[in-house]
């Protein structure tokens, strides 16, 4: 297949077109404040207006909860699509043609692989259905299986779900036929090298079940077989892959959003059908962990729709056990967990098909139980007569309790088990105080996780930066990160700007030239490549930092871009216009053109005056990090003279250079204060 992407100057002239308050008012209603416009944020339950919109900078930005960026971010996060589609969006807006090009042979090795993995993904999503819905085998075998559970056409077609014949080969031999890649074949899992050294379809002989994103891309697929083989499994899903993070992917909820957010509640049930049942009768809000445990990811997609969730389980011993398991790390998440535990012998799948909509929504409505109430009960009849299960049953509802971070909560719980088990409310929260205590002593001894790259079309749930597993470790570790923020923000700002008329430099190269005479390099990644793309590109005639960073193709640094110079703090602060209110109209264009020199060059001085502070704590901040290191190894080796010694000399070298950093910044200070 042959990969395009859009034109350069195309994405440039839609850049230029999208004015931030037209697109935003789209989907919000802003009022004018001051200079800028506010409304009440799409992204959060937002009571009172904090969603910022500024005309000038072309950026929004909420300030509770952190979400914004430019108008191709807003539309990527408003409509759950990738950067590409974003800007088709906003090209249709404004009436561009968006021109898009192939990609050279080296751009198509620089290419992420995930963008050929998503075109195969959906290439096969349709080949399956096609094979269900026109091919002879499909029409015979696998459209009987779902009339058989019921399924209308138009909920297959809505689900996107398909069959994949008998033939080990025939998604292979097609999918090469049409110029995919053999590699991406086997890099998303559809197909697998058998031991002999041929290639098999993954899923022959399984009907279908595509697993959307929340923007409605296909990642992966799962499939049912249709003969009895007790050799086989009875499903196969798609391996992890590139594309496909199962820990971050809910199945259905593509599908579910929408209801999600109208219900203000979302179903939690485990498989395919339950979910396609479900929706076939009417229930939309309903979403599927497909068979696996829950995870925190999982739960944090829901979260974005709703707090509030119902978890459906069977009505069996093993349903009622099912239901204990995963509830904490929801209660620890904050959401309000409900369970419904169905009539004995029935599932989601087949109570959705016996019972209309009306009933079976008020089955859920009279039947679901707050999960502690429900735990305590059932627990309770367990240990019904018997001291010593009761005590384990009281730990074991507390260690429920003790999760849920909000205090209130906590306390209502500690009330009521209290009354229920016949326990002093005191020793409830004693036993509560103490479990939280453990759960903080022992996630500080706990590596931390190491992170999951989440796929760039996911938009993060939290308002911060989504951070690799290398910048995650910096993160931890890197006690240099909020002076080199200050300098980066100079960048962002003011990167362009020649400092000196006598010898021409960026504020990006100044800073850089600095930090390298002293062997110092920004130790955060984000931070580096911002600083050297900066410097590399300061001498083109027409570059601008905050333009080139707000537009930028690397995501993290567009956001990143958009927090600096939207944030409330402002660099252009430091700068005292005491100059400000003079009427320069009325000089000629020569005194104009003097006085606006004279301007630059007072604000030019000002801004080296605060970078150069800002480099020198940056600088202290070095020197006092490696006393630390050196006294810890003075401690290390405090039995060998010899090394205490050298030891002792670096520091008083290193202790030189911290006192005449501080007296350099004490006279910068004063310096500052006076004017």
């Amino acid at each position: 297949m042959s990969a395009v992407m859009i034109d350069k100057q195309t994405v440039e002239r839609i850049y230029n077109a999208a004015q931030i308050v037209d697109v935003v008012g789209d989907f919000i209603t802003l009022r004018k404040r001051g200079v800028n416009f506010v409304g009440l944020c799409p992204f959060h339950a937002d009571k009172s207006p904090s969603f910022y919109v500024s005309p000038s900078k072309n950026i929004c930005k909420c300030f509770a909860c952190g979400e914004g960026g430019t108008a191709v971010q807003f539309i990527m996060k408003h409509e759950q699509v990738s950067y590409n589609e974003a800007l088709k969006w906003l090209a249709k807006k404004y009436g561009i043609e968006v021109k898009e090009r192939e990609l050279t042979d080296e751009e198509k090795r620089q290419s992420d692989d995930r963008e050929s993995m998503m075109i195969l993904n959906s290439w096969t999503q349709k080949f399956f259905s096609t094979r269900l819905l026109e091919h002879q085998e499909g029409r015979t075998i696998a459209l009987p299986y779902f009339a058989e559970r019921g399924f209308r056409e138009d909920i297959i077609r809505k689900f996107q779900l398909g069959y994949s014949l008998e033939r080990r080969d025939d998604l292979y031999k097609n999918a090469i036929k049409q110029g995919f890649k053999e590699e991406f074949l086997l890099k998303t899992g559809l197909v697998y090298r058998r031991d002999d050294g041929s290639v098999s379809d993954r899923f022959h002989g399984r009907v279908i079940f595509p697993v959307h994103t929340l923007s409605g891309k296909v990642v992966a697929f799962g499939g049912r077989i249709m003969k009895k083989n007790e050799k086989l499994a009875k499903y196969v899903n798609s391996p992890e892959s590139e594309i496909y993070h199962k820990s971050y992917e809910l199945y259905g909820i593509y599908f579910a959003k929408q209801a999600i957010m109208k219900a203000d509640k979302c179903y939690l049930v485990e498989g395919y059908t339950d979910v396609i049942s479900m929706h076939q009768s009417g229930i939309e809000n309903v979403v599927a962990s497909s068979g696996t445990a829950l995870t925190s990811g999982q739960i944090r997609l829901i979260r974005r729709f709703t707090n509030n969730i119902t978890v459906l389980y069977d009505g069996d011993a093993a349903g009622i056990k099912a239901a204990l398991r995963g509830i904490d790390m929801l209660l620890e998440e904050g959401m309000n967990v409900k369970v419904v535990l169905l009539p004995e012998g029935e599932d989601p799948d087949s109570f959705a098909r016996s019972h209309n909509t009306f009933d079976f929504s008020l089955f859920i409505k009279e039947n679901e139980t707050d999960f502690i109430r429900f735990k305590t009960d059932l627990l309770l009849k367990d240990a019904a007569g018997d001291p010593i299960k009761k005590v384990r049953l009281i730990r074991d509802i507390m260690e429920s309790v003790a999760v849920i971070p909000d205090q209130i909560v906590r306390s209502v719980y500690i009330k009521e088990c209290s009354q229920m088990l016949d326990v002093g409310e005191q020793n409830l929260t004693d036993e509560v105080r103490k479990l939280r205590e453990n759960n903080r002593n022992k996630s500080r001894r706990q590596p931390e996780e190491t992170a999951i790259k989440t796929p760039p079309e996911q938009p993060a749930e939290t308002p911060e930066i989504k951070e690799t597993p290398d910048t995650k470790e910096v993160k931890k570790t890197n006690p240099f990160k909020r002076y080199e923020s200050h300098l980066v923000r100079y960048i962002i700002h003011y990167g362009e700007r020649v400092l000196f008329s006598e010898q021409p430099v960026s504020v990006a190269e100044y800073i850089l030239n600095e930090l390298l005479e002293d062997d110092i390099h920004f130790e955060t990644p984000l931070y580096r490549q911002v600083a050297d793309e900066a410097a590399e590109k300061s001498s083109e005639n027409d570059f601008s930092a905050s333009h080139y960073f707000l537009t930028h193709t690397n995501l993290e640094i567009s956001k990143l871009a958009t927090d600096m110079l939207s944030s409330k703090y402002q660099v252009s602060k430091f700068f005292k216009n005491e100059d400000a209110t003079a009427d320069l109209t009325t000089l000629s264009e020569e005194d104009r053109q003097k006085e606006e020199i004279k301007k630059r060059e007072k604000e030019n001085k000002q801004l080296i005056q605060w970078i150069i502070h800002d480099i020198l704590l940056l600088k202290n901040a070095y020197i006092k990090h490696q006393i630390d290191d050196i006294n810890k190894q003075i401690k290390q080796v405090a039995e060998d003279e010899d090394k205490v010694f050298e030891l002792l000399k670096q520091r008083q070298q290193f202790d030189q250079i911290k006192c005449l950093l501080s007296k350099e910044l004490g006279e910068r200070i004063v310096i500052g204060l006076g004017k």
